[in-house]
């Protein structure tokens, strides 16, 4: 009962020498491609149909309320604020906190012309 086990996967030999892979033979390029643009291809460089009309946003409001579960929400602003809550009457409260920012907010209302007028 000396029987070897048999390996599972068979070992091959490497081979002796190097074997170098074949080059293909050098193609033969003259002129162009059939069809190939010779003078370009134009772009669209027409001014933006859209515009900048100069807004950027400045306040971010993300709330989450998967079916059955926790919501959550968070409230986030360029001039620094940044609030959280967790919960529906907490996220309710949140929305109505956000949306009060925005009549306070140094970067939406400048001081500077409320001081002048």
């Amino acid at each position: 009962m000396n029987a070897r086990p048999r390996p599972l996967k068979s070992i091959t030999g490497s081979p002796v020498g190097p074997l170098a892979a074949r080059s293909p033979a050098p193609r033969a390029t003259v002129g162009e491609p059939n069809g190939a643009a010779r003078q370009g291809v134009r772009t669209a460089c027409s001014p933006d149909q859209h515009g900048d009309d100069g807004r950027r946003p400045i306040a971010w409001l993300h709330v989450v309320a998967p079916r059955g579960a926790t919501p959550t929400a968070t409230s986030r602003c360029a001039c620094g604020r940044d609030r959280s809550a967790i919960g529906k009457p907490r996220v309710l409260a949140l929305l109505d906190d956000h949306t009060a920012h925005r009549t306070v907010c140094p970067l939406r209302t400048p001081q500077e012309g409320r001081a002048a007028a």
